[in-house]
């Protein structure tokens, strides 16, 4: 029989990266921490922690013993929540996962209200341009844009909003090309690409009435930071396409301008994905349910 105390002291020395720091949480002696892992490892009959006096990690068995109990532990909170019926029941971790660009100017803009409302929800944010392997990482939600339908990979997908891309320059490079420009007039023009491995660099734009073009360029600059970029377009090195909403106050200042107004540079879905389970814990629900309602808006053209 899995003793749920021993699994919570196991996870809290993990999620809190030790054993004294996991004590300092609780409030309780090391020791009694110490004896419970060690007890839960001879229950089992296996090490679960690597540990030496500067650092700790986990064996193999540990990392599948660490997943399991964490789901267990937080199926408990659902339980008890699902009784308490209480919005302020709300507790526990949630981790979400999401491109550093999404969680730069949409994610900050929203999530600090969700945390607000939810003071006992604890949120590991999890930001990076690689995607990440939601069940053996341990991640809950996940945001994701898209231009074709994803892989059935088991995974619940929610559509959240259709965000367009558009070719940003400086006022300067604007002007050069002036209001009645076309796909041809970007021709050598530098670009600005996003992300930094080498690749093709092409503009795929789509204009008014169906038609298309593909414009070649030579990057100027490759970053997985959309600020770089930014910062690099406004200052009249290049062309950049980037989604509106992330460059929208660059362009309410003046700093950056639309150029080719009646084209787009794409138009990729966001999606929230999540694992198809049922009983998810009550705060990852609660988190879904409020990105769902409250990114549309953050995401829309402006």
């Amino acid at each position: 029989m899995m003793d749920l105390n021993q699994a919570y002291y196991l996870v809290q020395v993990v999620e809190k990266q030790g054993f004294s720091a996991a004590a300092r949480t609780l409030g309780i002696p090391k020791s009694r921490i110490s004896r419970q892992v060690k007890s839960l490892e001879e229950t089992l009959g296996t090490r679960l922690l690597n540990r030496d006096s500067r650092q700790m990690s986990l064996t193999e068995a540990g990392e599948a013993y660490y997943r399991h109990a964490r789901m267990a532990l937080e199926c408990m909170l659902a339980a008890e929540a699902a009784v308490r019926k209480d919005k302020d029941a709300l507790e526990g971790t949630v981790t979400l996962s999401s491109s550093v660009g999404v969680a730069q100017f949409a994610l900050s803009r929203i999530l600090p209200r969700f945390l607000d409302e939810n003071p006992r929800v604890v949120l590991r944010l999890q930001a990076s341009n690689d995607f990440a392997d939601m069940i053996g990482d341990g991640i809950d939600l996940a945001i994701r844009g898209h231009v074709r339908l994803l892989p059935d990979s088991g995974l619940i997908q929610r559509r959240i909003a259709d965000v367009p891309w558009h070719l940003f320059g400086s006022p300067g490079l604007a002007q050069q090309l002036g209001d009645g420009a076309s796909p041809m007039d970007l021709e050598g023009q530098p670009g600005l690409a996003l992300g930094w491995r080498p690749g093709g660099s092409s503009w795929s734009l789509q204009g008014p009435g169906g038609s298309s073009a593909s414009v070649p360029f030579t990057a100027r600059m490759r970053s997985d930071d959309m600020v770089s970029l930014k910062e690099a377009a406004a200052a009249g090195l290049g062309v950049v396409a980037l989604p509106a909403y992330v460059c929208a106050e660059e362009v309410s200042a003046g700093r950056l301008c639309r150029l080719l107004p009646d084209w787009v540079a794409g138009l990729p879905e966001i999606s929230l994905l999540m694992h198809e389970r049922r009983g998810n814990p009550p705060q990852v629900d609660a988190l879904a349910d409020f990105l769902r309602r409250e990114l549309p808006a953050v995401m829309e053209e402006r």
